[in-house]
Protein backbone atom coordinates (compact mmCIF):
# COMPACT_ATOMS: atom_id res chain seq x y z
CA UNK A 1 0.00 0.00 0.00
CA UNK A 2 1.17 3.80 -0.54
CA UNK A 3 1.65 5.66 2.14
CA UNK A 4 -1.54 7.13 3.40
CA UNK A 5 -1.80 10.49 5.12
CA UNK A 6 -4.72 12.42 7.03
CA UNK A 7 -7.31 13.74 4.32
CA UNK A 8 -8.78 17.04 5.06
CA UNK A 9 -11.77 15.78 5.38
CA UNK A 10 -10.59 12.97 8.08
CA UNK A 11 -8.49 15.48 10.13
CA UNK A 12 -11.29 17.84 10.03
CA UNK A 13 -13.28 15.43 12.01
CA UNK A 14 -11.17 13.94 14.06
CA UNK A 15 -9.80 17.25 15.28
CA UNK A 16 -13.19 18.00 15.99
CA UNK A 17 -13.78 15.12 18.11
CA UNK A 18 -10.66 16.13 20.03
CA UNK A 19 -11.69 19.74 20.95
CA UNK A 20 -15.20 19.33 21.41
CA UNK A 21 -16.70 22.34 23.13
CA UNK A 22 -16.68 22.26 26.88
CA UNK A 23 -20.42 22.56 26.87
CA UNK A 24 -20.77 19.65 24.71
CA UNK A 25 -18.17 17.21 26.61
CA UNK A 26 -20.82 18.22 29.82
CA UNK A 27 -24.20 17.33 28.53
CA UNK A 28 -22.47 14.19 26.13
CA UNK A 29 -20.78 11.08 27.17
CA UNK A 30 -18.25 10.56 24.56
CA UNK A 31 -17.23 7.29 23.96
CA UNK A 32 -14.10 5.56 22.93
CA UNK A 33 -13.50 5.07 19.19
CA UNK A 34 -11.08 3.61 16.36
CA UNK A 35 -9.12 6.95 14.85
CA UNK A 36 -7.17 4.15 12.76
CA UNK A 37 -6.60 0.74 11.42
CA UNK A 38 -3.39 -0.29 11.53
CA UNK A 39 -2.35 -3.92 9.78
CA UNK A 40 -4.21 -5.92 12.78
CA UNK A 41 -4.18 -3.45 15.15
CA UNK A 42 -6.37 -0.32 16.06
CA UNK A 43 -5.25 3.34 17.44
CA UNK A 44 -8.30 4.28 19.72
CA UNK A 45 -9.32 7.94 20.50
CA UNK A 46 -8.09 7.78 23.95
CA UNK A 47 -5.23 6.65 23.07
CA UNK A 48 -4.44 9.70 21.14
CA UNK A 49 -6.07 11.91 23.52
CA UNK A 50 -3.41 10.66 25.94
CA UNK A 51 -0.36 10.98 23.78
CA UNK A 52 -1.44 14.60 22.92
CA UNK A 53 -1.58 15.63 26.55
CA UNK A 54 1.42 13.89 27.48
CA UNK A 55 3.42 15.78 24.34
CA UNK A 56 2.37 18.94 25.17
CA UNK A 57 2.94 18.50 29.25
CA UNK A 58 6.55 17.62 27.88
CA UNK A 59 6.99 20.88 25.50
CA UNK A 60 5.61 23.35 28.43
CA UNK A 61 7.94 21.17 30.62
CA UNK A 62 11.07 22.16 28.21
CA UNK A 63 9.69 25.74 28.22
CA UNK A 64 8.17 25.22 24.98
CA UNK A 65 5.01 26.08 23.24
CA UNK A 66 3.38 23.19 21.25
CA UNK A 67 2.67 23.79 17.55
CA UNK A 68 -0.97 24.42 16.12
CA UNK A 69 -3.59 21.55 17.18
CA UNK A 70 -4.00 20.40 14.01
CA UNK A 71 -0.34 19.64 13.01
CA UNK A 72 0.01 18.19 16.82
CA UNK A 73 -2.82 16.03 16.33
CA UNK A 74 -1.82 14.86 12.90
CA UNK A 75 1.97 14.18 13.79
CA UNK A 76 0.98 11.88 17.20
CA UNK A 77 -1.42 10.25 15.11
CA UNK A 78 1.55 9.77 12.71
CA UNK A 79 3.80 8.55 15.59
CA UNK A 80 0.99 6.20 17.11
CA UNK A 81 0.96 4.42 13.83
CA UNK A 82 4.64 3.72 13.72
CA UNK A 83 4.89 2.46 16.46
CA UNK A 84 1.93 0.38 16.25
CA UNK A 85 3.56 -1.26 12.97
CA UNK A 86 6.77 -1.66 14.64
CA UNK A 87 5.31 -3.65 17.75
CA UNK A 88 3.21 -5.74 15.65
CA UNK A 89 6.61 -6.64 13.48
CA UNK A 90 8.20 -7.78 17.39
CA UNK A 91 5.43 -10.02 18.12
CA UNK A 92 5.24 -11.39 14.78
CA UNK A 93 9.06 -11.97 15.12
CA UNK A 94 8.87 -13.56 19.22
CA UNK A 95 10.56 -10.42 20.80
CA UNK A 96 10.06 -10.04 24.46
CA UNK A 97 11.00 -8.08 27.42
CA UNK A 98 11.70 -10.10 30.03
CA UNK A 99 11.01 -8.83 33.59
CA UNK A 100 14.50 -8.99 34.80
CA UNK A 101 15.18 -6.62 31.91
CA UNK A 102 12.12 -4.13 32.97
CA UNK A 103 13.54 -4.52 36.26
CA UNK A 104 16.80 -3.26 35.47
CA UNK A 105 15.55 -0.43 33.64
CA UNK A 106 13.43 0.60 36.42
CA UNK A 107 16.48 0.60 38.88
CA UNK A 108 18.54 2.89 36.30
CA UNK A 109 16.00 5.20 35.91
CA UNK A 110 15.72 5.45 39.89
CA UNK A 111 19.45 5.89 39.34
CA UNK A 112 19.50 8.46 37.18
CA UNK A 113 17.37 10.55 40.03
CA UNK A 114 18.93 9.11 42.66
CA UNK A 115 17.01 7.43 44.66
CA UNK A 116 16.59 3.09 45.59
CA UNK A 117 13.60 1.86 43.44
CA UNK A 118 11.33 1.72 46.52
CA UNK A 119 12.18 5.22 46.97
CA UNK A 120 11.21 5.87 43.10
CA UNK A 121 8.12 4.24 43.30
CA UNK A 122 6.43 6.08 46.33
CA UNK A 123 7.94 9.46 45.05
CA UNK A 124 5.97 8.35 41.83
CA UNK A 125 2.33 7.49 43.30
CA UNK A 126 2.87 10.66 45.65
CA UNK A 127 2.52 12.41 42.64
CA UNK A 128 -0.40 10.68 41.67
CA UNK A 129 1.13 8.64 38.94
CA UNK A 130 0.96 5.21 38.08
CA UNK A 131 4.22 2.69 38.57
CA UNK A 132 2.32 0.16 36.91
CA UNK A 133 1.34 2.46 34.14
CA UNK A 134 5.58 3.78 33.84
CA UNK A 135 6.48 -0.23 33.91
CA UNK A 136 3.93 -0.66 30.84
CA UNK A 137 5.53 2.32 29.21
CA UNK A 138 9.19 1.29 29.39
CA UNK A 139 8.25 -1.98 28.29
CA UNK A 140 6.78 -0.66 25.33
CA UNK A 141 9.77 1.86 24.54
CA UNK A 142 12.40 -1.03 25.16
CA UNK A 143 10.51 -3.24 23.12
CA UNK A 144 10.55 -0.42 20.23
CA UNK A 145 14.52 -0.06 20.36
CA UNK A 146 15.11 -3.69 20.03
CA UNK A 147 12.69 -3.89 17.12
CA UNK A 148 14.22 -1.05 15.72
CA UNK A 149 18.04 -2.29 16.46
CA UNK A 150 17.62 -5.78 14.84
CA UNK A 151 16.19 -4.09 11.64
CA UNK A 152 18.44 -1.72 11.11
CA UNK A 153 21.81 -2.76 12.55
CA UNK A 154 21.62 -5.36 9.76
CA UNK A 155 21.59 -2.59 7.49
CA UNK A 156 24.47 -0.86 8.40
CA UNK A 157 28.02 -2.33 7.13
CA UNK A 158 31.11 -0.76 7.82
CA UNK A 159 33.97 -1.57 5.81
CA UNK A 160 37.64 -2.41 7.34
CA UNK A 161 38.82 0.31 4.92
CA UNK A 162 36.12 2.93 6.39
CA UNK A 163 37.25 2.31 9.52
CA UNK A 164 41.15 2.08 8.61
CA UNK A 165 40.14 5.61 6.97
CA UNK A 166 38.83 7.25 9.87
CA UNK A 167 41.53 6.03 12.27
CA UNK A 168 43.90 8.13 9.99
CA UNK A 169 42.05 11.34 10.04
CA UNK A 170 42.36 13.75 13.29
CA UNK A 171 39.45 12.34 15.06
CA UNK A 172 40.38 8.92 14.69
CA UNK A 173 43.78 9.72 16.05
CA UNK A 174 42.76 10.61 19.32
CA UNK A 175 41.22 7.20 20.13
CA UNK A 176 44.74 6.10 20.09
CA UNK A 177 46.12 8.84 21.72
CA UNK A 178 46.41 8.56 25.92
CA UNK A 179 43.45 10.30 27.95
CA UNK A 180 43.03 11.66 30.95
CA UNK A 181 39.81 12.54 32.99
CA UNK A 182 41.35 14.61 36.28
CA UNK A 183 39.86 16.08 39.63
CA UNK A 184 41.59 19.02 40.47
CA UNK A 185 42.00 20.48 43.56
CA UNK A 186 43.65 24.06 44.21
CA UNK A 187 44.59 25.13 48.07
CA UNK A 188 45.45 29.35 46.67
CA UNK A 189 48.30 30.76 48.37
CA UNK A 190 47.74 35.02 48.28
CA UNK A 191 50.27 36.87 46.69
CA UNK A 192 53.60 37.01 48.02
CA UNK A 193 52.65 34.70 50.99
CA UNK A 194 55.70 34.37 53.34
CA UNK A 195 57.71 31.22 54.34
CA UNK A 196 55.71 30.90 57.59
CA UNK A 197 51.78 30.81 55.53
CA UNK A 198 53.30 28.17 53.00
CA UNK A 199 54.52 25.97 55.19
CA UNK A 200 51.03 26.44 57.07
CA UNK A 201 49.43 25.66 53.83
CA UNK A 202 51.46 22.79 53.27
CA UNK A 203 51.02 20.90 56.54
CA UNK A 204 46.82 21.15 55.34
CA UNK A 205 47.47 20.21 52.13
CA UNK A 206 49.35 17.14 53.54
CA UNK A 207 47.00 16.35 56.01
CA UNK A 208 44.05 16.19 53.40
CA UNK A 209 46.13 13.80 51.63
CA UNK A 210 47.46 11.66 53.88
CA UNK A 211 43.38 11.11 54.59
CA UNK A 212 43.74 10.07 51.25
CA UNK A 213 46.20 7.90 51.16
CA UNK A 214 44.44 6.59 54.27
CA UNK A 215 41.11 5.09 52.37
CA UNK A 216 38.97 7.87 52.39
CA UNK A 217 37.80 8.72 49.14
CA UNK A 218 39.42 12.20 46.97
CA UNK A 219 36.04 13.41 46.70
CA UNK A 220 35.04 13.35 50.39
CA UNK A 221 37.63 14.59 51.61
CA UNK A 222 38.15 17.19 49.06
CA UNK A 223 34.13 18.27 49.43
CA UNK A 224 33.87 17.77 53.17
CA UNK A 225 36.80 19.36 54.68
CA UNK A 226 36.61 22.25 56.71
CA UNK A 227 39.69 24.72 57.68
CA UNK A 228 41.05 27.46 57.48
CA UNK A 229 41.76 27.13 53.43
CA UNK A 230 39.75 27.09 50.48
CA UNK A 231 39.38 24.50 48.62
CA UNK A 232 39.26 25.35 44.99
CA UNK A 233 38.83 23.49 41.38
CA UNK A 234 36.88 20.55 40.30
CA UNK A 235 36.44 18.11 37.30
CA UNK A 236 38.69 19.13 34.41
CA UNK A 237 37.32 16.22 31.61
CA UNK A 238 38.95 14.27 29.06
CA UNK A 239 42.41 15.99 27.88
CA UNK A 240 45.42 14.54 25.98
CA UNK A 241 48.53 14.92 27.46
CA UNK A 242 49.22 17.92 25.40
CA UNK A 243 46.30 19.87 26.39
CA UNK A 244 46.91 19.10 30.07
CA UNK A 245 48.52 22.13 32.08
CA UNK A 246 52.59 21.60 31.89
CA UNK A 247 52.32 21.31 35.92
CA UNK A 248 49.69 18.22 35.82
CA UNK A 249 51.09 16.78 32.64
CA UNK A 250 54.07 15.49 33.75
CA UNK A 251 52.42 13.57 36.75
CA UNK A 252 49.43 12.49 35.07
CA UNK A 253 50.94 9.70 33.21
CA UNK A 254 52.33 8.01 36.19
CA UNK A 255 48.99 7.91 38.01
CA UNK A 256 47.17 4.47 38.54
CA UNK A 257 43.14 4.77 38.36
CA UNK A 258 41.29 6.47 41.07
CA UNK A 259 45.46 7.40 42.54
CA UNK A 260 45.90 11.14 43.91
CA UNK A 261 49.39 12.87 43.00
CA UNK A 262 51.21 14.31 46.34
CA UNK A 263 50.83 17.71 46.87
CA UNK A 264 52.50 19.38 43.90
CA UNK A 265 53.58 23.40 44.70
CA UNK A 266 53.15 25.88 42.00
CA UNK A 267 53.18 29.61 42.06
CA UNK A 268 49.37 30.13 42.62
CA UNK A 269 49.45 27.53 45.66
CA UNK A 270 49.51 23.58 46.26
CA UNK A 271 47.72 21.61 43.93
CA UNK A 272 45.88 18.41 44.23
CA UNK A 273 45.34 15.99 41.13
CA UNK A 274 43.14 12.77 40.96
CA UNK A 275 43.20 10.58 38.10
CA UNK A 276 39.26 9.64 37.70
CA UNK A 277 39.51 7.98 34.35
CA UNK A 278 42.09 7.12 31.06
CA UNK A 279 41.66 5.36 27.88
CA UNK A 280 42.98 5.24 24.87
CA UNK A 281 47.05 4.37 24.77
CA UNK A 282 48.51 0.99 24.29
CA UNK A 283 45.62 -1.84 25.40
CA UNK A 284 47.84 -5.14 26.25
CA UNK A 285 45.58 -7.78 27.73
CA UNK A 286 45.93 -11.16 29.09
CA UNK A 287 44.93 -13.71 26.08
CA UNK A 288 43.54 -17.41 26.92
CA UNK A 289 43.35 -20.12 24.61
CA UNK A 290 40.75 -22.36 26.18
CA UNK A 291 38.59 -25.49 25.07
CA UNK A 292 35.89 -26.76 26.47
CA UNK A 293 32.80 -29.27 26.85
CA UNK A 294 29.11 -28.69 27.24
CA UNK A 295 26.51 -30.82 28.64
CA UNK A 296 22.97 -29.04 28.49
CA UNK A 297 19.58 -30.09 31.03
CA UNK A 298 16.82 -31.61 28.75
CA UNK A 299 13.83 -33.42 29.87
CA UNK A 300 15.00 -36.78 29.98
CA UNK A 301 18.00 -35.38 31.96
CA UNK A 302 17.55 -33.36 35.16
CA UNK A 303 20.29 -30.33 36.40
CA UNK A 304 21.85 -33.44 38.81
CA UNK A 305 22.06 -35.79 35.91
CA UNK A 306 23.44 -33.53 33.71
CA UNK A 307 26.07 -32.28 36.66
CA UNK A 308 26.73 -36.28 37.46
CA UNK A 309 27.01 -36.92 33.56
CA UNK A 310 29.81 -33.87 32.99
CA UNK A 311 31.70 -35.20 36.49
CA UNK A 312 31.75 -39.05 34.79
CA UNK A 313 33.36 -37.18 31.23
CA UNK A 314 36.26 -35.13 33.27
CA UNK A 315 37.05 -38.71 34.93
CA UNK A 316 37.38 -39.97 31.54
CA UNK A 317 39.89 -37.47 30.23
CA UNK A 318 41.75 -37.65 33.92
CA UNK A 319 42.28 -41.37 33.43
CA UNK A 320 43.73 -40.57 29.19
CA UNK A 321 40.46 -40.23 27.30
CA UNK A 322 41.39 -37.56 24.52
CA UNK A 323 40.03 -33.95 25.69
CA UNK A 324 39.38 -32.59 21.43
CA UNK A 325 37.66 -36.67 20.56
CA UNK A 326 35.23 -36.11 24.15
CA UNK A 327 34.32 -32.79 22.87
CA UNK A 328 33.17 -34.38 18.95
CA UNK A 329 31.57 -36.62 20.33
CA UNK A 330 29.63 -35.33 23.44
CA UNK A 331 30.13 -31.59 23.73
CA UNK A 332 26.12 -29.63 23.27
CA UNK A 333 28.12 -26.59 22.03
CA UNK A 334 27.24 -26.72 17.93
CA UNK A 335 29.76 -23.94 17.43
CA UNK A 336 32.94 -25.50 19.25
CA UNK A 337 32.00 -29.55 19.05
CA UNK A 338 33.65 -30.64 16.07
CA UNK A 339 36.98 -27.95 16.51
CA UNK A 340 37.10 -30.21 19.45
CA UNK A 341 35.68 -27.77 21.81
CA UNK A 342 38.32 -25.16 20.81
CA UNK A 343 37.10 -21.73 21.25
CA UNK A 344 40.43 -19.86 20.16
CA UNK A 345 42.16 -17.41 22.40
CA UNK A 346 39.49 -15.42 24.27
CA UNK A 347 40.37 -12.12 25.94
CA UNK A 348 39.24 -10.72 29.30
CA UNK A 349 35.03 -10.27 29.40
CA UNK A 350 34.64 -11.98 26.43
CA UNK A 351 32.95 -15.33 28.18
CA UNK A 352 30.15 -15.52 30.72
CA UNK A 353 31.26 -14.51 34.29
CA UNK A 354 30.76 -18.19 35.62
CA UNK A 355 32.92 -19.59 32.63
CA UNK A 356 35.34 -16.80 32.89
CA UNK A 357 35.72 -17.24 36.22
CA UNK A 358 36.75 -21.04 35.94
CA UNK A 359 39.27 -20.04 33.37
CA UNK A 360 41.27 -17.47 34.81
CA UNK A 361 41.46 -20.08 38.19
CA UNK A 362 42.87 -22.98 35.99
CA UNK A 363 46.43 -23.45 34.93
CA UNK A 364 47.65 -25.01 31.39
CA UNK A 365 46.59 -28.18 31.08
CA UNK A 366 44.42 -28.57 34.04
CA UNK A 367 40.62 -30.03 33.15
CA UNK A 368 38.64 -27.88 35.21
CA UNK A 369 35.69 -28.90 37.78
CA UNK A 370 32.00 -28.89 36.50
CA UNK A 371 31.06 -25.27 36.08
CA UNK A 372 27.13 -24.00 36.33
CA UNK A 373 26.65 -20.99 33.32
CA UNK A 374 23.12 -20.38 32.01
CA UNK A 375 24.14 -22.63 29.39
CA UNK A 376 24.58 -25.80 30.89
CA UNK A 377 27.71 -27.67 32.85
CA UNK A 378 31.18 -27.23 31.77
CA UNK A 379 34.33 -28.69 31.47
CA UNK A 380 37.08 -26.70 30.71
CA UNK A 381 41.17 -26.88 29.44
CA UNK A 382 43.17 -23.96 29.42
CA UNK A 383 45.59 -25.00 26.35
CA UNK A 384 47.82 -21.72 26.69
CA UNK A 385 48.04 -18.00 28.05
CA UNK A 386 49.84 -14.94 26.87
CA UNK A 387 50.23 -11.44 26.98
CA UNK A 388 48.93 -9.66 23.69
CA UNK A 389 48.94 -5.83 22.47
CA UNK A 390 45.55 -5.00 21.16
CA UNK A 391 45.83 -1.56 20.91
CA UNK A 392 44.77 -1.63 16.96
CA UNK A 393 42.08 -4.48 17.64
CA UNK A 394 40.66 -1.79 20.36
CA UNK A 395 40.83 0.89 17.92
CA UNK A 396 39.30 0.16 15.01
CA UNK A 397 36.42 -1.75 17.11
CA UNK A 398 35.99 2.21 18.90
CA UNK A 399 36.04 3.42 14.99
CA UNK A 400 33.23 0.73 13.92
CA UNK A 401 31.08 1.72 16.99
CA UNK A 402 31.51 5.55 15.67
CA UNK A 403 30.74 5.02 12.31
CA UNK A 404 27.60 3.15 13.28
CA UNK A 405 26.66 5.53 15.09
CA UNK A 406 26.72 8.18 12.72
CA UNK A 407 24.99 6.32 10.14
CA UNK A 408 22.36 4.61 12.61
CA UNK A 409 19.58 7.83 12.56
CA UNK A 410 20.07 7.62 8.65
CA UNK A 411 18.98 4.06 8.07
CA UNK A 412 16.42 4.66 11.01
CA UNK A 413 14.44 6.70 9.30
CA UNK A 414 14.55 5.36 6.00
CA UNK A 415 13.40 1.66 7.44
CA UNK A 416 11.10 3.58 9.01
CA UNK A 417 9.47 5.32 5.97
CA UNK A 418 9.72 1.74 4.44
CA UNK A 419 7.81 0.22 6.72
CA UNK A 420 5.16 2.66 6.94
CA UNK A 421 4.87 3.06 3.40
CA UNK A 422 4.72 -0.93 2.97
CA UNK A 423 1.85 -1.15 5.92
CA UNK A 424 -1.73 -1.03 5.97
CA UNK A 425 -3.52 2.10 7.42
CA UNK A 426 -7.14 3.31 7.51
CA UNK A 427 -7.71 6.41 9.14
CA UNK A 428 -11.20 6.68 10.37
Amino acid sequence: MNRQHLTNCALAALFACLTAAPWVRAETRILDSVVAIVEDDVVMSSELRARLDLVEQNLRAQGQEPPEREALVRDTLDRLILESIQLQLGQRAGVRIGDAQLGQALSNLAAQNRTSLEQFIQQLEADGKSYLQLREDIRRELLLQRVQMGNVNQRIQITEQEAQNYLESEQGKSLTEEQYRLLHALLPLPEGADAAEIAAARTYIQELYERILGGESYPEVLTGSEGPYAITGGDLGWRSRGDLPSLFAEVAPGLGLQETSEPILSPSGFHLIYLAEKRGGPAVVTQTWVRHILIKPSAIRDEEATRQFIEELRQQIIDGADFAEMARTHSEDIGSAQEGGDLGWTNPGQMVPAFEEAMNGAEPGEISQPVQSQFGWHILEVLERRRQDVTQTVALNRARDILHQRKYQDELQAWLRKIRDEAFVDIK
